[in-house]
């Protein structure tokens, strides 16, 4: 998942090169699993003396174990391997509404899920996550967590690993990472909701062919998480993708973030809700937890006029917006993942009608929904502890 500068790179060494073999077999194995050893040779070009020497040192840290046994038509019956799903992951997903807590595997599997609502300060929201880490480490004494993975509503600053930019959340300048670390002697990883999905998407939901897409979440705001050429864009300040705080409308209604007309003030859940209420010339201050976009969804489905027009609109602006991330990244695929997609069948066309009437390109990106968008997030965070393990290792200091 890291890219390589190298400018950066001293000479490698023996040890270099076996850490590149170790980290390509598995990543083959996480990609392909099961594979037999022959079939990690053929695949990765490696000796088949030097596969075997890395996957018997995989088995014996328990990041592989042996499975089934495969069929040949003479010969020995093969060993296929995959990945040790009891490695496991910590996963925390913040929400501006509520937190959800989980225990993720290697291979995606996710367990013990529950939620909280969000608490009101960060002082008291890390005070929480560190009681429930503890009980879930207490609950899996055998259980060999690799660290803590945090989904969050805003933009993690990658020098100081603080959360800069929340304005759904309404917390100030956060550093989670530091107490969290500190408190339970675990590896924090802190990652942008809309990252973590387009990890999810990449690391459990593509073929290894796509590797350019963007993933546009749609909640109470939007937010955008790029992958080109298999990496995961942040940007020099952790701001990259910020789609949903470019204003579409100048004179639009007022952003969480201080603009007006901002693509997700006219396209998000909340977005839709409004236009619902106009409609019907009601207090917008009924958008409360007993009304909500699930119910303006029910609505729609029951053959409800005003509810059908209002996420018509807010599908035409979702499809406006998505020009403008088409335009600016020419993807092979956008993933759309939220509530919204429950619709997808009745306002599919309603998005691809508009991209594909503005696109300056020959070949539209394909748009879809996300596999499993309930859990992306939570699985997002399962990529983001694991991903050191199976990417290029880090870049080795200059020699002076």
């Amino acid at each position: 998942m890291r890219q390589v500068n190298l400018n950066q790179l001293a000479a490698a060494s023996s040890e270099t090169a076996r850490d590149i073999n170790r980290r390509i077999v598995l990543n083959l194995i996480r990609s392909r699993q099961p594979l037999s050893r022959a079939d990690l040779a053929r695949s990765s070009g490696l000796q088949r003396s030097t596969v075997s020497l890395i996957t018997e040192e995989l088995i014996a840290e328990k990041w592989v174990v042996e499975g089934s046994l495969g069929r040949l038509p003479r010969g020995r019956r093969p060993t296929f391997l995959q990945l040790n799903d009891k490695r496991a992951v910590i996963c925390v997903d913040i929400r501006p509404s509520q937190v959800t807590f989980a225990v993720g595997d290697v291979n995606g599997g996710i367990s013990s899920q529950n939620m909280i609502n969000t608490p009101a300060t960060p002082a008291d929201a890390i005070a929480e996550i560190l009681s429930r880490v503890r009980q879930l480490v207490a609950e899996r004494p055998d259980t060999p967590f690799e660290g803590i993975g945090i989904s969050v509503p805003g933009r993690i600053d990658p020098a100081t690993y603080q959360l800069m930019f929340a304005p759904n959340l309404k917390w100030p300048i956060t550093d989670l990472k530091t107490p969290l670390e500190q408190e339970t002697g675990l590896e924090v990883e802190l990652e942008n909701a809309a990252n973590a999905c387009a990890l999810a998407e990449l690391w459990f939901s593509q073929p290894d062919a796509i590797r350019d897409l963007v993933a546009i979440t749609v909640s109470e705001g939007i937010g955008t998480g790029i992958i080109a050429h298999g990496q995961l864009i942040t940007g020099r300040t952790g701001m990259a993708g910020e789609f949903g705080h470019v204003p579409l409308d100048p004179s639009g209604p007022l952003c969480t973030c201080g603009n007006r007309g901002c693509w997700e003030v006219l396209a998000s859940n909340r977005a839709a809700l409004r236009y619902y209420f106009e409609s019907l010339e009601a207090d917008t201050e009924r958008i409360t937890d007993t009304f909500g976009f699930p119910q303006l969804l029910a609505l729609a489905e029951q053959g409800d006029v005003s509810a059908n027009r209002a996420l018509t609109r807010m599908a035409t602006n979702l499809a406006r917006g998505t020009r403008m991330v088409v335009a600016s990244l020419a993807p092979e695929l956008i993933v759309f993942i939220g509530e919204f997609t429950s619709a997808w069948n009745k306002f599919r066309h309603v998005i691809e009608a508009e991209v594909q009437a503005q696109s300056i390109s020959a070949a539209p990106p394909l748009l879809r929904t996300g596999t499993d968008g309930a859990t992306a997030r939570v699985r997002g965070t399962i990529a983001a502890v694991f991903q050191k393990h199976f990417g290029a290792p880090a870049p080795a200091l200059p020699q002076l």
